[in-house]
Parts: structure tokens; sequence; C-alpha cells
């Protein structure tokens, strides 16, 4: 049964109490050697935390202390093309199709046998999430997913949106052109720090918190992976053939069956669909949250208790309870 609710953050600030997430880990997964941090006992249930474009694992510098206080065993990596974690070979192709960052989930899962995990994210990463619950049930214990369902298609990105719409996406159709392409290699921390003001028009961060995320699109890979993935989202750049099956799967746009709690800000300056849209798609314990104070995008930095307490309230829903 799908409820609503809302849930008043404290202002966004200028200043993160929490400034690091603390020494990083490193795995070989899939096609990947991941950088990630751990918190948390672990005996703990497990939680991957995923984040977006273009952020990086310290948009949850302020939920981890809070998720680990609670006994729950975070794991938080660098997706590919960011930070720490890079391809092991250099004939990979470098690919961001979303079911390829959804399989870098899976393969994280098993190099660190964890069967079966909360998983939660944002952007990209709330994509990934919702990718792995719709495909995998047995592996998402539950789902935190900002946003709600993101599970899109090629034809779908094919339809053309009102003029407004359009105009969220300015960006995808920059990278679709050779200029927008080169424009973000010289520019990549001037683009990304842009994206953050018009996604997030009511987050005062300072430069110290964004030059903390911005040394991951250092990665020697990020320029690549974030290209071909807005490219291929419209079907201008090729995916790889061992990947369709999946895709085809999703352009079915699958029912998320496991429990699910969904995000949004009430300042969100991105592109993001109202929540009834996507109500239909969650089929088990599900509750929607709308998140005010002037929340926007990167919600889980911007409004940390409200996310870490959808985590704890989402185990609540796949435990058999429901939120107090």
């Amino acid at each position: 049964m799908a409820t609503s609710a809302q849930t008043t953050a404290g202002a966004a600030t200028a200043l993160s109490t929490s400034t690091s997430l603390g020494p990083l880990k490193q795995i070989n997964a899939g096609l990947l050697n991941v950088g990630y941090f751990e918190a948390g006992p672990i005996g703990g249930t497990p939680v991957i935390l995923l984040h977006g474009w273009p952020y990086d694992i310290h948009s949850y510098v302020e939920v981890a202390p809070l998720l680990a206080s609670a006994g729950y065993r975070m794991i938080i990596p660098y997706l590919r093309g960011y930070g720490a974690t890079s391809f092991l070979s250099s004939e990979t192709f470098r690919n961001g199709q979303p079911s390829a960052l959804a399989l870098d989930a899976i393969a994280l899962m098993d190099a660190l046998n964890i069967d079966n995990a909360i998983i939660a994210g944002f952007d990209w990463g709330a994509r990934t999430a919702d990718i792995v619950a719709a495909l995998w049930p047995q592996r998402c214990r539950a789902l935190v997913s900002v946003s709600g369902y993101l599970i899109g298609t090629q034809a779908a990105n094919k339809k053309p949106l009102p003029p407004a719409a359009e105009l969220q996406w300015w960006y995808q159709y920059y990278f679709a052109t050779e200029r927008g392409m080169l424009g973000y290699l010289q520019y990549t921390r001037d683009f990304n720090k842009l994206i953050w003001h018009t996604a997030s028009p009511k987050w005062q961060f300072d430069d110290a918190t964004f030059d903390r995320t911005a040394a991951s699109f250092d990665n020697a890979d990020h320029v690549s992976i974030v290209i071909h993935n807005y490219r291929w989202r419209l079907g201008l750049a090729p995916g790889e053939p061992q990947y369709e099956e999946l895709e085809q799967r999703l352009a079915k746009g699958p029912v998320i069956t496991v429990p699910a709690i969904t995000l949004e800000g009430d300042a969100n300056g991105a592109f993001h669909p109202p929540a009834s849209a996507y109500a239909g798609k969650f089929a088990g314990k599900y509750e929607h949250r709308l998140i005010t104070g002037g929340i926007g995008h990167n919600l889980p930095q911007e409004a940390p208790q409200a996310f870490a307490q959808a985590v704890i309230d989402v185990d609540g829903l796949a435990s058999g309870g429901s939120r107090a």
C-alpha cells in the first residue's frame, strides 16, 4: 500500500559537520577495481549507497555516521569513472549504460560476499538502485530512491518534452556534440559546479565542499563515461551486446516489488517526474516523502537525517513493520 508524507529538513547549509569519510578500501569487482568507503559493524545489515553525476561518495559524508550508529554496515563506492575506481583492463570499452552500472553494483556485492542489501541512491545512483531492485529483487532487501522510478529507455528518450522540461536537459544535448565533449573535458569542474547550483538552487555549499568532490572528476575515465551515458540515452552512441538482453527487459518498465521509499526535495532544480507518475511502479510496501526546507537534487548531502531515516524506515518495512 502506498503512502505519502512530508518531512521538513533543516535549511541547506554551507558547511558540512563531517569533512571526510576516512580511508578508502579497494577491491576487484567485475570489470573494475572499486574504491569504496565502509563503515559500521561488519555484521550489520548491509546498505549500498550510490552517488550520481556530478557528485561522489561525499554526498553521504553525514549519512554514514548516522547509519553506522544505528548498526548498519555501509558500503559507499565510487562509480565507474569517478575517484579511486578504475577499469582492470585498458581494453574495456568505457561504457556508461545504466545496465552496466547496475552490474557493477552486483559485482561489488559478489566481491564483498553480500547476498542481499538495502540499496539507496540519487541521480545515477537512484537509477542503478532501481534497476537492481527490478531485475535482481533477491539481491535487494529494500530500496530508497530519490526522484522515484528512473528506469528509462532509448525509445522514450527520443520523444520530445515540453520546452520548459527540455531546457532542464540542456547539458544532455550539449554532450551530444563534439563541442560539448571538448567543453566538458576542458571545463569539467566549472561545468559541474554550475550543475550543482542549478540542480540545488537553495543549497549554499562552500568551495571546500565542492572541491572535495571535484577531485573525483580527475579520474581518467570520467569524461568518457559521462559522455557515453548521455549519448547512449538519446540513441547517439552504441551500447555493448552483452547488455542488450538487460536493456530489453528494462525497456518493458519492470515493476519494483521490494519494499521502497522514494524521496523528493522541494527545491530540486533538475528534471524530475511527479510522484504520481511513478507510484504505480512500486508494487510492494511503498512510501513517498517530500523533503521540504529548500532541499535540492543532492538530497543525501543536503538533508542527511531525512535520507538516513528513510533507510532505517525502509528496513522496517522489509522486516514487516511500518514507520513510526
